[in-house]
This record gives structure tokens, C-alpha cells and sequence, in this order.
């Protein structure tokens, strides 16, 4: 599928999601440009590669007059660009509405979820591909099978990982209100956010609408977690024309003509139930069971949560007609994504990086590290800005307790609204945690921090960053020098 050849410019263009479009647009025909405040590998090699015409900080007399301007969230009310798309009267949206217009097909699945949405739609998209589905699709991340992070294609599918943060600055709705699904993987519901959702029933509703915006012929594939958090009393679940979750089970069509949704989970109730999990430092090995039929599944990826993603994955490709067979070799042949668990040193030592920037993330990558490691574990946390919010402080009790030591740095800096509480800082934070963790410790400077974990660690040690952002080098920092001392 080819377009017109149009110009596009993206504002914040080296932003996972944002380059991942600019890449797909780039294939398509169009002239692409991009603009950010800084560029770094791997995503400023994949734009240079491509041909993407790209610079670093904001230079209006660059763009022209594109077709369409792209408006990341990184522009400012004062940003010289975004002042002059407003000026010049420039087309604009937002990326969430970009994929609403150019990558939303008749059959959208949706894959959301307060935490395993990002893995999930990339795992769904390897399988339908596999499946020659052949989707056009987009999720926030880079994938270890070397797939583009977004692609148009000309199939009647597609597959969208549904964010629940804001869309813009102009639009305070979920980015997934934009994706009008027909199959929705819902993965978990856990109060996040608190700087756009500032009470759990607010977040709750956002996914309770997404749930309501299904038609009655699609499809709601949730996880047993998931349900029980929204199996409440809802006018948004109760009222005509939505579907009644409590009440609706198994996939069965029901007296009004509504699929129920499928569920999956621990639960031998469910749908689909996983069981007989083996975890070990080379993946996964565990059982789905559904309808009687028990199908084994081996991936190499880790974490027992990874079980409940896989189980969430499998069923609703299995829902829509793509064979067991062909799904679990899907599965054993993805190789998960950059930064969920990605092990960057496998020595005497190893090293993880993962995106768990909330304190129910980073517990479940620590567990799992704990269930498959004997030696003891460093873990090197920064919160994204809702979990520096004092509102989230309750959130990080035992949070952290399969870690033996927990080390905040230096926290990215935030802008400050003065009519709100101070964001957590990253000494303050290491006081909360240490309420409930005997070992927690603040290092205002990186370069105190890696020398701090080269004398400590010992063989079998492993040390895990638990964080959005990039931790300014420091896990390539510790890699070298661990490598160093290793290669003695």
C-alpha cells in the first residue's frame, strides 16, 4: 500500500512511538523530517538509515509547509515550532489521532492494560505476521525479532498497543479512546498515573469506557486480574448496549446477541489457564489449558508474568482462527523486547535493564529475579512522573522487598506546577522506601553510583535498572567496567 507523496514533519521525533511512525510514513512515500531535542542510538541510526531528514532543537524557518505536522508531547505551549504550526495555521495532530486515521482498520485489536500492553501487542503482532495476517500495527517499543515498531500495510487488521496516558497537550482523553477496537486485549487494571488520573476510580473508568467502546459483535479477551477490578457496579458496565462483564463469560453469544468476553489466568474457571510454570535463566516452560485441551509453550523470555501475557496473547489469536500449532511456534520463536528484562551482561554478573518505572512493576521483575537467581540482586529504580507524585507513597510499601539493596539516583528533572505538591525527589524517595526495606540508599552523582555497585557485586550478583528513562549511561558505564575486572 503506497500514498500520495506528501511532506511530514514530526515534533519529538526520536521518541520511541513517534520515530516508529516516522519510519512507517518514510516507507509509504512521503518526505519525512523530524525534530527533537537531542538524538541518540539506536533510534538516531534507524532515522538516518532510513533517510529521515532530521535536526536537533526546535527551528521553525525548517518546516515549510508539510502536509501534516505531528505534535509530540515534548512540545511546549512555548515551543518555537509548535507556535509556528498554530501561526501558520498548519495541519497537526497528535500521534494517537495519526494512528486513528492512517492505521486503524476493520478489525482493530487493541491490546491494553496498566502493565504487559507493550510486550502483548508486539508478541500478537510477531504471531499474526507468523500467521500472515500481514496487520498494520504499532507498539512503544523495540522488538529483539527486529520488526519495525509501527507498519502500514493494506490488510482489513490491525494491532495497537492502547495507552491509557493522555493524548496531547490539547487532549486530556486516553490515547486508546482514538483506536475504536473490535478485539480488545485487556491485561491488567492497577491505579497508575496519579498526575492524569487523580483517584482509582477515575483511572478505573478510562478502562471501564474502553471495555464499553467494543461493538457487540468484537471480542473483549481480559485477564482474570483485570475482571476482578472492574467486576464492580458500573453504570458504565450496567447501562444499555455495553457489555455486563460479570454476566458474560466464556465467548458464548448471549440473549441480546453480545459475545461475552474471554478470560484467562491462574484460575482452572477460566478460559484459558496457564499452569505448571518452570522458570529458569533461560525462559519459560508452562501449560495453557482450554476447553480440555492442553497446549505446552516454551519461550525464552522471562518472568512469570510473561506466562500471563503469553496465555492473554495466545487466546485471542486462537479466538480469531489462527491454530495452536502455529501460535506456540509463534511464541517460541519471539524473542521478547529491548528493555522487559533484557539482559545487557551475562557474566559472573548479570546486568538487567527494564522500562518498570512503577513500584507494581518493578515488584514483579524482582520477584522473578529472585525466583531464578541465588545471588543477591541491586536494584537501581526512578519512578516515571505519576509515581513521583505524594499521592503514590503508599504504593511503594514492600514494593521492593525480593531486592537486597534498593538504589535511587539522581531523578530526572520534571517541570514543577505550583498550583500542586513538589514531586517526590530522589533522596526523599529513598526514605519511603526504606520504611519498609532495611537497604535503601540515594546517590546524587552516577559516577558514585557505578563505582558503588563494581565494589559490591560478587559472582552470581545480579543488578537490575527499573526506570523509563535511559539512567544517562550508566548501565553501559557498569557494563564496560564489569567487563573490565571480568576479563583480568
Amino acid at each position: 500500500m503506497t500514498m500520495e507523496a506528501k511532506k511530514i514533519h514530526f515534533i519529538g521525533i526520536c521518541g520511541v512511538a513517534m520515530s516508529a511512525l516516522a519510519l512507517a510514513f518514510k516507507k509509504q512515500g512521503w518526505q519525512v523530517t523530524g525534530s527533537d531535542a537531542g538524538f541518540y542510538p539506536p533510534i538516531s541510526t534507524h532515522l538516518k538509515i532510513a533517510g529521515v531528514d532530521f535536526y536537533p532543537g526546535w527551528h521553525p524557518e525548517k518546516l515549510g509547509t508539510p502536509d501534516l505536522v505531528v505534535v509530540g508531547n515534548v512540545a511546549s505551549s512555548t515551543n518555537p515550532e509548535w507556535l509556528y504550526v498554530q501561526e501558520k495555521r498548519l495541519n497537526f495532530k497528535s500521534y494517537p489521532e495519526v494512528i486513528a486515521e492512517y492505521f486503524v482498520k476493520k478489525n482493530s485489536i487493541v491490546c491494553a492494560g496498566t502493565y504487559g500492553k507493550s510486550t502483548s501487542t508486539t508478541l500478537l503482532t510477531w504471531i499474526l505476521k507468523e500467521a500472515e495476517f500481514n496487520p498494520s500495527y504499532m507498539f512503544g517499543g523495540l522488538s529483539l525479532n527486529e520488526i519495525p515498531a509501527a507498519e502500514m500495510t493494506g490488510s482489513d487488521w490491525s494491532i495497537l498497543e492502547g495507552d491509557e496516558y493522555k493524548t496531547s497537550r490539547w487532549d486530556s482523553s486516553p490515547k486508546f479512546s482514538h483506536y475504536s477496537p473490535s478485539h480488545l486485549l485487556l491485561t491488567s487494571v492497577i491505579w497508575d498515573h496519579a498526575d492524569v488520573y487523580p483517584t482509582e476510580q477515575k483511572y478505573f473508568e478510562a478502562f471501564e469506557k474502553l471495555v464499553a467502546a467494543v461493538p457487540k459483535n468484537g471480542l473483549v479477551v481480559i485477564s482474570e486480574q483485570a475482571l476482578k477490578v472492574l467486576n464492580h457496579p458500573s453504570p458504565l458496565l450496567r447501562k444499555e448496549g455495553t457489555i455486563d462483564l460479570p454476566l458474560r463469560r466464556g465467548g458464548v453469544p448471549t440473549e441480546e446477541g453480545r459475545r461475552g468476553p474471554v478470560i484467562y489466568g491462574k484460575n482452572s474457571a477460566n478460559n484459558y489457564t496457564y499452569t505448571n510454570i518452570v522458570q529458569s535463566k533461560n525462559g519459560l516452560d508452562f501449560d495453557i489449558i482450554h476447553k480440555g485441551n492442553t497446549y505446552h509453550i516454551a519461550s525464552s523470555c522471562l518472568g512469570e508474568y510473561m506466562a500471563d501475557n503469553i496465555t492473554g496473547s495466545f487466546a485471542l489469536a486462537h479466538q480469531i482462527g489462527i491454530s495452536p500449532e502455529k501460535i506456540i511456534s509463534s511464541i517460541a520463536e519471539f524473542k521478547g523486547m529491548k528493555r522487559r528484562l533484557e539482559k545487557r551482561l551475562d557474566g559472573a554478573i548479570t546486568i538487567f535493564d527494564d522500562i518498570a518505572h512503577s513500584p507494581a512493576k518493578a515488584k514483579a521483575v524482582l520477584q522473578t529475579l529472585r525466583q531464578i537467581y541465588t545471588g543477591k540482586i541491586y536494584a537501581v529504580f526512578e519512578p516515571n512522573t505519576g509515581n513521583r507524585r505524594p499521592e503514590a507513597t503508599p504504593w511503594y510499601k514492600n514494593s521492593f522487598s525480593s531486592a537486597d539493596e534498593v538504589i535511587i539516583p539522581r531523578l530526572t528533572k520534571i517541570k514543577a506546577d505550583p498550583d500542586e505538591e513538589p514531586a517526590l525527589e530522589g533522596e526523599e524517595l529513598a526514605k519511603i522506601i526504606s520504611e519498609t526495606h532495611s537497604n535503601a540508599r540515594y546517590f546524587e552523582e552516577d559516577e558514585k553510583l557505578i563505582a558503588y555497585l563494581k565494589q559490591k557485586t560478587r559472582a552470581n550478583d545480579v543488578v537490575v535498572f527499573l526506570g523509563s528513562h535511559g539512567f544517562r549511561g550508566m548501565i553501559d558505564e557498569l557494563v564496560h567496567k564489569v567487563c573490565k575486572v571480568e576479563s583480568l
